[in-house]
C-alpha cells in the first residue's frame, strides 16, 4: 500500500521528490532532480487548538491550493511560483497535482505579515483591553466586527512549530528584519489587502482580515509572496449580505471556525481532543467549496 502519510509519499519518493517536512497542514519535498525547488502539497488534515484533528476534511488541501493559484496569478505580485500548475511537465500523481504547488526556495522572513480591515478575533480582544492593536490606537466605541477607519498592519514573530506566534509592534518587527524590509512588508501587505478587498466585494465577500508572508528570492534578491495567499485557512471571509442583515451570524466565516466551535462545546482541551462528527467535517467542507466557488467562477 503506497503510503500517504505526513512523513512522506512513496509514489513522490519515486519520482524523486524526497520528504524534508511536514507541518500541521502542509508538506514539504526536495528534489536533486530540482535544485532551488520545493513541492508544497496541502493536505486535508485539519488543526485547531494546536492540535491536529481527525477526520481530515475532504478535498481541503486541493481547494486551498486552488484558491491560492487563483489568486497568486491575479495580484500582479512578484510570488513564489515556480511553474504555472505542479502537473506540468512533472508527471505528479493527478490527486497530490490537485493539492501541490512548485515554488522557488526563498529565505523566508520570520514574521506573519496580518493585515487587519475589520475589528475581530485577537485584535478585538486586545482592543477592550488597551484600545490598541500592536501598538496601533483605535478610536473608542468600536464593536466586535466594526469595520476599521483603514486597514491597519499588525504583524506577528513566527513561533516554533507547536507554540503560539507572538503579536508584535512595527517597531519590534524593525528590530527583527530591519527598517528598510519592514517597510517594504507593510507596504507590500497593505497593498496586496486592498486590492484582495475590492475582489472580494465584487463577489459579495467581506476580506475581514489575513495574513500573509513574504520571502527574498536568493537569486535575484526580490521580495515575493509565498506560502498559501488569501485562503479560508489564513484569511477570514465574511459573507457581505449576511454581514449588512446584522444578526449573531454576520461574523460566519468561510473557514473551519465550524470545527472550531464544536470542538470548544465538546473538549476540555486536555487529552486527546475527541473525533469530529461527520456534519461537522461535511459543514466544514461545505464552507470552503462554497468561497472557492465564489472566486473561481467568472464574474
Amino acid at each position: 500500500m503506497t503510503s500517504t502519510t505526513a512523513g512522506g509519499d512513496a509514489r513522490l519518493e519515486a519520482l524523486r521528490w524526497t520528504h524534508r517536512y511536514s507541518g500541521k497542514v502542509r508538506d514539504l519535498y526536495e528534489s536533486s532532480a530540482h535544485p532551488g525547488r520545493l513541492l508544497v502539497i496541502a493536505s486535508d488534515r485539519v488543526s485547531a487548538f494546536d492540535h491536529v484533528l481527525a477526520p481530515a476534511i475532504p478535498g481541503k488541501g486541493a481547494m486551498l491550493t486552488q484558491l491560492s493559484l487563483w489568486w497568486f496569478h491575479r495580484l500582479g505580485e512578484p510570488t513564489h511560483l515556480a511553474a504555472a500548475h505542479p502537473s506540468n511537465g512533472e508527471h505528479l500523481p493527478e490527486d497530490i497535482a490537485a493539492k501541490a504547488m512548485i515554488v522557488h526556495e526563498l529565505d523566508m522572513f520570520p514574521i506573519e505579515c496580518v493585515v487587519r480591515g475589520y475589528l475581530v478575533g485577537s485584535g478585538w480582544a486586545e482592543y477592550r483591553a488597551s484600545q490598541s492593536v500592536c501598538g496601533i490606537r483605535l478610536p473608542a466605541g468600536l464593536n466586535e466586527g466594526d469595520k476599521l477607519p483603514e486597514p491597519i498592519f499588525t504583524p506577528a514573530f513566527k513561533a516554533s512549530l507547536g507554540e503560539h506566534d507572538e503579536n508584535i509592534t512595527f517597531e519590534r518587527m524593525i528590530e527583527l528584519v530591519g527598517a528598510s524590509d519592514a517597510q517594504l512588508l507593510r507596504e507590500m501587505s497593505l497593498r496586496i489587502f486592498t486590492t484582495a478587498s475590492a475582489v472580494a466585494e465584487s463577489r459579495g465577500v467581506i476580506l475581514a482580515d489575513t495574513k500573509f508572508e513574504f520571502g527574498r528570492d536568493p537569486r535575484s534578491g526580490t521580495v515575493v509572496l509565498a506560502d498559501e495567499v488569501l485562503t479560508s485557512d489564513s484569511s477570514r471571509y465574511w459573507d457581505a449580505s449576511v454581514y449588512a442583515a446584522g444578526g449573531p451570524g454576520r461574523l460566519e466565516s468561510f473557514d473551519k471556525q465550524i470545527v472550531r466551535d464544536w470542538l470548544a462545546a465538546n473538549w476540555d482541551k486536555t487529552g486527546t481532543p475527541p473525533e469530529l462528527p461527520a456534519d461537522i467535517v461535511a459543514r466544514t467542507a461545505d464552507r470552503y467549496r462554497e468561497l472557492l466557488e465564489r472566486f473561481a467562477a467568472e464574474p
